[in-house]
């Protein structure tokens, strides 16, 4: 569930993988709201692994494409997005045994490094807080794609992200071992450069 900040942390991989001009300044890249998921996934007794989603996620993306290690990405979640396809499961997970998105509305992930691990590959380190708590997550992200978008025609970033959240550690321990603590998060995200307007 966590990776829902997470989510924000991957797309700072998309930096990387863009090294291609070595004149490039750095680009702010706006996360696009329709191609934009974080889902979860964690084990329940043993019995099977339900999965969702975040819907709503916002933010930028700094790409450095001459020095991708110095690119950055900030994320903010929309906790009360959640969505598992049934609504008494989705405000279960909105209430204050797990979200509590009445008093938490957002989680946030904001990166602090980026390690360029191939031509394609990063991995993303930053801090993710979630229900008031701020710790540091990792995530794997692979950037897909840098070009122009052929609908919008904007410059256009997509990349994919993995990673682990430990809930216990921002005081999530409902139904602890029995639902797992760790919960496998996978971002799916696309990010544009949007045209200057003339003031």
């Amino acid at each position: 569930m966590k990776k829902i900040l997470l989510l924000s942390a991957a797309t700072t991989a998309i930096m990387f993988g863009a090294v291609s001009s070595a004149n490039a300044a750095a680009e702010t890249y706006t996360f696009d709201p329709f191609h934009t998921n974080l889902y979860w996934q964690a084990n329940h007794f043993g019995f099977s692994n339900p999965s969702g989603k975040f819907a709503t996620v916002s933010g930028t993306v700094t790409l450095d494409e001459k020095s991708p290690e110095l690119s950055k990405v900030d994320v903010t979640v929309n906790t009360g997005s959640i969505s598992t396809g049934i609504d008494l499961f989705n405000e279960h997970l909105r209430a204050d045994k797990f979200f509590n998105s009445e008093q938490f509305p957002t989680a946030t992930f904001s990166s602090n490094k980026v390690e360029i691990t191939g031509p394609d590959t990063a991995v993303v380190t930053g801090d993710l807080t979630l229900v008031g708590v701020t710790k540091p997550v990792t995530l794997d992200v692979k950037l897909n794609k840098i070009g122009e978008n052929p609908i919008s025609k904007l410059k256009t970033a997509g990349f994919s992200a993995t990673g682990v959240v430990k809930r216990s550690e921002f005081g999530i321990s409902y139904a602890l071992p029995g639902v797992s603590d760790e919960v496998q998060i996978a971002i799916e995200a696309e990010a544009n450069v949007q045209p200057e307007t003339n003031q």
